[in-house]
Parts: C-alpha cells; sequence; structure tokens
C-alpha cells in the first residue's frame, strides 16, 4: 500500500497527539503550526489531505478564519478536514468556514476510530478528485475542451490543417466555439511565432471597415493625418482569421478575393499595392454556399475560402461533454470568488443534460458565470443556472400534495425565460428583450418583479 500524504495544521496543543498518532497509521505527516507555513508547505508539495487542528481556537478570530480560508481556495485538489473543539464551533465565521470549504470535521475529545475513518474517507475522495482533474486536462487540448467523438474529430481536422498555409473554413452554430478552433490552427501551424489577428467582420461599421482591414495613407480621407496599417497588414507572418466573413459587404468582397489571389493589399488612398504574407482563417455560422445562392456572397470568393473546411460541431451534438465544459468553467469563473464552491448538484447536472443549448458553448459558461454570482450555497442547484423549469416545479408539486399550482409555474417559467433571453444575449438588455417580443423597459420591469440584479450580474442596458 503506498505511503499517503497528509499536512497536520495545529493551531492547538492537540496538534502533537495527533501527529504522533497518524504516524503511527502508516501516514506520511508534515506538520506546520501557522497558516503561512502551511502555505510554504502548500506551495512546495502536494498533499491530498490537509487536516487543520483548532483544540484552543488560538489563530482563529475572523482574520485568522480568513487566513485559513484563503489557503482552502489555493488548493483546490486537496481535501481539508478539521479536529476542533466545540467552543470554536460557537464562532459563524469558523462554521461557515467549515460549512463551506471543509470535507468534514470532528469536535474535541479525540475518538481515533472516528478520526481515522474520517481521514480515509478523504483520502479516498481525493484520489476520485484527482481522477476528474487528470480526465479534464486530457480532455482539454488545443485549448477545446471535450472527450466527444465529435471533438476528437475536430481535433484531428485541426492539426491536419494546421501544417497546410490553404485558406481555412471553419463552419460552426453561434457560440460553438470557432474562435478557438482558429486560436488552435493558428497554434499548431508553422506560424505560431507569428501574430494572430482576429477580426469579426460584423462588428466593424461598413463605412470603416475597409480602412480597418486593409489601412490608409495619409490625406486619403478627412481625419487621415498619417498612414495608418490594416489588420491584413497587422497579421504578416502570421494567421488573418475572419470571424463571420458571411457579414462582410459585397462590394469588399472583390477586395479580399483580389487579395486572397495575389497576396497585396492595396491601402485607402494609396498607388501601390504592399505585398503581405498571411494565412487566412475564415469563419461563418450561415451556410455560405446557400449564401452565393441567394446573391448574398460572392462564389469566386467562396471558393478561394473553402479550401480546406473543418465543421465545429453544436453543443447539442456532443451533450456527453456538457458537465465537463461545465466544470471546467466553474473552475475559471469561481477563481477569483470568496467562498469555495464544490461544483453542481444532482438537480443541475440533470438539467444541464436534460437542457438543448440552443446558445452552444457560450450560452453554458454565461449559465455557469451568473451561477457562480447568484449561488450562496456549496453545490449549485439548477436554479443557480436559470434552469429550474416550470414542469420540474410541477412535478416536485405533484410528488408532495398531488397538484400543481399554475400561478406559480407560470411565474417560474417567466422567470426562467427572462434568464435564459439575458444568458442567450450575453446579458445585453437590448438584444435579451427583442429576443423576447418586448420593450427594454417592460424587461426592466419583469427584471424587477423578479428580483433579478442587473448590477450583480454585469448586465449591458445599451444595444
Amino acid at each position: 500500500m503506498p505511503v499517503r500524504k497528509i499536512l497536520c495544521l495545529s493551531l492547538g496543543a492537540e496538534g502533537k497527539v495527533v501527529e504522533g498518532h497518524l504516524r503511527g497509521r502508516g501516514w506520511d505527516v508534515a506538520f506546520c503550526d501557522d497558516v503561512p507555513a502551511a502555505r510554504r508547505l502548500l506551495s512546495q508539495h502536494r498533499y491530498p489531505v490537509v487536516m487543520l487542528v483548532a483544540g484552543a481556537a488560538q489563530g482563529l478570530d475572523e482574520p485568522g478564519v480568513a487566513a485559513v480560508e484563503a489557503c482552502v481556495h489555493d488548493t483546490l485538489h486537496t481535501e481539508w478536514v478539521a479536529l476542533c473543539d466545540g467552543a470554536v464551533l460557537e464562532s459563524p465565521a469558523f462554521r461557515a468556514l467549515i460549512l463551506g470549504c471543509f470535507f468534514d470535521y470532528q469536535v474535541l475529545p479525540l475518538e481515533w476510530p472516528d478520526l481515522d475513518r474520517m481521514l480515509e474517507h478523504a483520502a479516498q475522495r481525493a484520489v476520485l478528485r484527482q481522477g476528474a482533474t487528470e480526465a479534464s486536462s486530457d480532455a482539454s487540448t488545443l485549448g477545446m475542451v471535450g472527450q466527444a467523438e465529435a471533438m476528437v474529430q475536430l481535433r484531428r481536422d485541426i492539426r491536419k490543417v494546421a501544417g497546410a498555409s490553404a485558406p481555412v473554413l471553419i463552419r460552426g452554430e453561434s457560440g460553438s466555439g470557432k474562435e478557438l478552433a482558429a486560436q488552435a490552427i493558428h497554434a499548431c501551424s508553422p506560424r505560431k511565432d507569428g501574430p494572430l489577428v482576429e477580426v469579426n467582420c460584423g462588428a466593424i461599421a461598413p463605412s470603416l471597415i475597409q480602412s480597418e482591414l486593409f489601412g490608409y495613407v495619409k490625406g486619403a480621407f478627412t481625419g487621415a493625418s498619417a498612414d495608418r496599417r490594416g489588420l491584413i497588414e497587422a497579421a504578416d507572418g502570421g494567421t488573418l482569421f475572419l470571424d463571420e466573413i458571411g457579414d462582410l459587404p459585397l462590394e469588399l468582397q472583390t477586395n479580399m478575393l483580389r487579395f486572397l489571389q495575389e497576396k497585396k493589399i492595396q491601402r485607402v488612398g494609396a498607388v501601390r499595392s504592399t505585398a503581405v504574407d498571411v494565412r487566412v482563417v475564415a469563419a461563418s455560422h450561415v451556410n455560405l454556399a446557400e449564401a452565393v445562392a441567394r446573391g448574398r456572397f460572392r462564389e469566386d470568393l467562396f471558393y478561394r475560402l473553402n479550401v480546406l473546411a473543418i465543421e465545429v460541431p453544436p453543443l447539442r451534438q456532443r451533450m456527453d461533454d456538457v458537465p465537463l465544459l461545465a466544470r471546467h468553467f466553474l473552475k475559471v469563473c469561481a477563481a477569483d470568488r470568496p467562498r469555495r464552491i464544490e461544483g453542481f448538484d444532482r438537480q443541475a447536472l440533470a438539467a444541464m443534460a436534460s437542457y438543448s443549448w440552443p446558445g452552444n458553448v457560450r450560452e453554458l459558461y454565461n449559465c455557469v458565470q451568473r451561477a457562480v454570482v447568484m449561488t450562496d450555497q456549496r453545490w449549485i442547484s439548477a436554479r443557480d443556472l436559470g434552469l429550474a423549469s416550470a414542469h420540474v416545479v410541477a412535478h416536485k408539486d405533484l410528488g408532495t400534495t398531488a397538484r400543481t399550482d399554475l400561478g406559480a409555474a407560470r411565474t417560474v417559467a417567466e422567470r426562467d425565460a427572462i434568464f435564459r433571453a439575458l444568458t442567450r444575449a450575453g446579458n445585453n438588455v437590448t438584444h435579451a428583450a427583442r429576443a423576447l417580443g418586448i420593450s427594454r423597459m417592460t424587461l426592466y420591469r419583469l427584471m424587477e418583479k423578479h428580483r433579478i440584479d442587473a448590477d450583480a450580474l454585469g448586465i449591458e442596458s445599451r444595444g
């Protein structure tokens, strides 16, 4: 049996007695008697289990509790347990620390069998946590999280096209991760040491897009007081990512075609062309072949871009990846939170598994981000995610009172519809109101009715 490591952080007189018992039970014990020493040890070594011994409540006033909590948040892959005097639990701050951050605790006086069982369970849980961490790491390659066959195939395709110099066209729904795919292509390519310039063709005003892409010379128009490189020149020696290429105005598609054919651009107002060494990666959520048929996209430009095509799957086609993605996003969103959040409860996981995710990965990220802000529990619930639906409430009521409250179900459905609209719109009230078919002021009134805090969610009011 391998030797198990444990760190004993003793803030009371019982620590040495506990240390001796642990060594007798085969634990490899590191001992310290203050939080700064514990942080140094934890930064140098990995301990599956840390035990806090707080017999005399020494050093566990509110600042002391805060110091221990900061130490816990620095060790996401460690299980913390406590051995404490009953009097310590009278402190609200210490109780909140145990409830929010610790796996388990024991109350003095010592009961060695109970202590051994608690540590054994903590060690087993640490093994499970380590396995989950390794699986997440294995599933997150090229910057993209996922174990589904569609994602495995996507990563294979990215590695194949990365080494070529021909243009790449990335197809996929909004929010599915086309930008990540473009970044991965650049990172795997011979141009990885060059710049990656990302251009959202739908986000630049039509009147400015030509000068933004191709640059301009001094005096080309009012306000052009000096020569300026465009975004295409800025990508020289690297990769140019043209996101939402389908939104490029028709009159500029001719210039883009000429650039792809000749590898030269002409700044606005210039009389000479400039050679540019750029690899082009384009992406679109619209079907460009259909856009060509409707006369909204040049056929010759489409064929110039559609040399190497890859498809980013929507989230509904890889639902097995939802829990993995959710845990990854939780780690990102909760990194700077003062309270440790353990994960998602069973109802939350079930709600995520039954939802179709029309906004794809971006919607899932926004839901997790919202839940991290809204939850005051250690485990995120479906309600925190904004995924608690009316039929769930109805079924719950049927199981307990054999009746449904239609008014309550309507209220829940209305609140969840607002949350989903805000999530899909990136918390932009104007866009969410448009999606719901109501005015912005009506949406604000509904948010006030359902106590949806705009400031806490970082909601934007402008269009």
